[in-house]
């Protein structure tokens, strides 16, 4: 049998002559694509699953950027950057993405928070155009299910304008979270800062607070979700069981931010953590049962399409991202 090597040398005439074949192949009066045509974006941001018989649909709303100095209050620069680099992500500065969930539940359409709407970073605010690319409308959401009020959760609700963008649905809210946000004197404590974080609740919710329903944990919403408290991150934060059959799947809202830095490292928390210890119990409870329990596993914050397994990794966890695939 013949033997040959490939040298660099070898390896660039070969692309190059391959190149040239495939221009001279084309017909008469087509040029060929040039890589500066290509638009500098992705098709739409959306992805179906299911869930026994309820349709899960991820919806991306792009994404932001943040420095790391500060990001984490309790690990130390360098370990943040190394975290980042095992992950093969850029340690420069984190990009934090956003998906929410659409539900088909029968006849129903079931939000369960609605991104950042207008009121994000420039790099954020698709949602809209992948909800609609998605095949649904605004008008057929009949429910409005919120796991916290940041403003990345709730913002998509109501615009900066006024404008309700769900002009059918009922919205439902925990009740811890209702009762720290609206709270005037817990607003009028805060550091300055943080008075603008009110004061978004308010503008999203004051036009229809009369009509807000409030839910407790372990209360069944809609058919098949099913609240749990998950406090730290806020005080009425929130996750949700999605049940239907033999399919679970556990929507864990802002339980971390990027897979990367706090499922790996389930003790760190975010700058974006009320209670960094009640945020960091309720995050090793959460991963354990997911991972113990082999339960789909959605995110807020993770890569798109956010959706995958947890598995133990020594002293953390990691997330085995789904299976991508063409069909549901």
């Amino acid at each position: 049998m013949a033997s040959f090597a490939l040298s660099r040398r070898t390896v660039m005439a070969s692309a190059s002559a391959l190149a040239t074949a495939a221009i001279l192949d084309l017909p008469a009066g087509i040029a060929p694509a040039r890589a500066q045509d290509a638009p500098a974006s992705h098709n739409p941001g959306f992805y179906r699953y299911k869930v026994g018989d309820i349709t899960v649909t991820a919806l991306n709303d792009g994404f932001g950027k943040r420095p790391l100095e500060g990001f984490i209050r309790n690990a130390e620069l360098a370990d943040v950057e190394k975290a980042l680099e095992a992950a093969y992500l850029p340690s420069d500065a984190l990009s934090i993405s956003y998906t929410t969930l659409a539900l088909q539940i029968g006849d129903r359409l079931v939000l369960i928070d609605t991104g950042n709407g207008d009121s994000g970073a420039p790099t954020s605010g698709v949602w809209m155009n992948n909800f609609k690319a998605a095949g649904f409308k605004p008008e057929d959401v009949s429910t409005v299910i919120i796991s916290h009020f940041h403003g990345d959760h709730i913002n998509g609700f109501r615009l900066k304008d006024g404008t309700a963008v769900f002009p059918n649905a009922e919205v439902m809210v925990p009740a811890a979270e209702w009762a720290f946000w609206m709270d005037d004197a817990k607003m009028n404590a805060a550091p300055e800062a943080a008075r603008n974080a009110f004061a978004t609740v308010r503008r999203v919710f004051g036009p229809v607070a009369k009509d807000v329903k409030q839910f407790e944990a372990d209360k069944e919403l809609v058919p098949g979700v099913t609240a749990i408290a998950a406090p730290g991150h806020t005080p009425g934060h929130t996750v949700f069981a999605i049940t239907s059959g033999e399919g679970r799947l556990m929507a864990l809202s802002d339980t971390t931010n990027h897979p990367a830095l706090f499922v790996r490292n389930p003790d760190w928390t975010a700058i974006f953590d009320m209670d960094g210890p009640q945020a960091i119990e309720t995050r090793r409870k959460l991963l354990d049962m997911a991972a113990a329990e082999k339960m789909q596993v959605a995110f807020y914050h993770a890569p798109f399409p956010a959706t995958g397994h947890i598995a133990k990794a020594g002293n953390g966890f990691e997330l085995v991202p789904v299976q991508w695939s063409s069909a549901i």
